[in-house]
């Protein structure tokens, strides 16, 4: 009789500790669901997927070719469209990093192909994204007598224009296009073909003689068909942006040409920079 009393009693124990013990386990169960904890403390957990800093940011890498419209000659400030594009793009959230301004006193088209083959010219492009490209004036200008050219390609002032000395026609400013434009298109495709995935940006011409007389016809009608053969190259490509400045400077040369007459000041690099940062955005 009494050993079956101590045994009910040894049940009845067991069956409290057994009860205790489900008690305190689903207490911590229900405390995980409703205060889960990982390995590590929610304020070190990252607030959100990481990713490379180009595909984050967007970073422009930028690369400026060409004559001296790219160098920035005429700007006292000697900032010229490149840094003032720059400056511009980099307002806001954007960054933008100038690789390099490759642009030369007097660079014609046949120049700038010779400058494509340099192993130099090749790397620095490479590492762009966006390549700012000016050239043609020289070609067309300085081809037809209007401007001249020193041997000190770096001096600012290398290209001058000299007063006409016969009525100058726009056949002999367009005698120049045809070879000058096929010299384009390669220059712009071997520009492609360096870096496939950069913008190409390149710079419509303006006329900086349109406010003489002798010049004001032939010249606006030499820059039309530069800017129009241009455009016939660039628009079969995707990559490839034309950024016109003929409207830019028309009927304002006084305002936006530097001294030389030729070159724009600060504030017509200013209105190019603002147009380049339009075709970028």
């Amino acid at each position: 009789m009494n050993d079956s009393k101590w045994t009910w009693r040894f049940v009845c124990l067991i069956s409290i500790a057994a009860t205790l013990i489900f008690i305190v386990g689903f207490g911590y169960a229900v405390k995980d669901i409703v205060y889960p904890q990982g390995d590590a403390p929610l304020t070190a957990l990252p607030q959100k997927t990481g990713a490379p800093d180009e595909e984050v940011t967007g970073i422009l890498k930028v690369v400026a070719i060409g004559d001296s419209l790219a160098k920035g000659t005429g700007d006292n400030t000697g900032s010229g469209f490149v840094k003032r594009a720059v400056e511009g793009m980099s307002e806001g959230d954007q960054e933008v990093n100038l690789l390099g301004n490759l642009g030369i006193n007097g660079l014609t088209t046949l120049g700038l192909q010779n400058e494509l083959n340099e192993e130099g010219v090749k790397y620095t492009l490479r590492q762009a994204n966006t390549i700012l490209v000016s050239i043609g004036g020289n070609d067309l200008f300085r081809g037809a007598g209007i401007v001249q050219s020193n041997s000190n390609t770096s001096s600012p002032t290398s290209d001058e224009p000299s007063a006409p000395t016969d009525e100058l026609t726009s056949k002999e400013l367009l005698a120049a296009l045809p070879e000058a434009s096929k010299r384009l298109e390669e220059a712009l495709l071997k520009i492609a073909e360096i870096n496939p995935e950069a913008k190409i940006y390149f710079l419509g011409l303006y006329n900086p003689f349109g406010d003489i007389p002798e010049l004001r016809v032939p010249g606006n009608q030499a820059v039309t068909v530069w800017n129009n053969a241009a455009m016939d190259i660039i628009n079969t490509h995707s990559n490839m942006t034309l950024v016109p400045t003929f409207d830019l400077f028309h009927n304002h040369l006084e305002k936006y040409l530097s001294t030389d007459h030729f070159h724009p000041n600060g504030d017509g690099y200013q209105r190019i920079a603002d147009r380049i940062i339009q075709a970028v955005h």
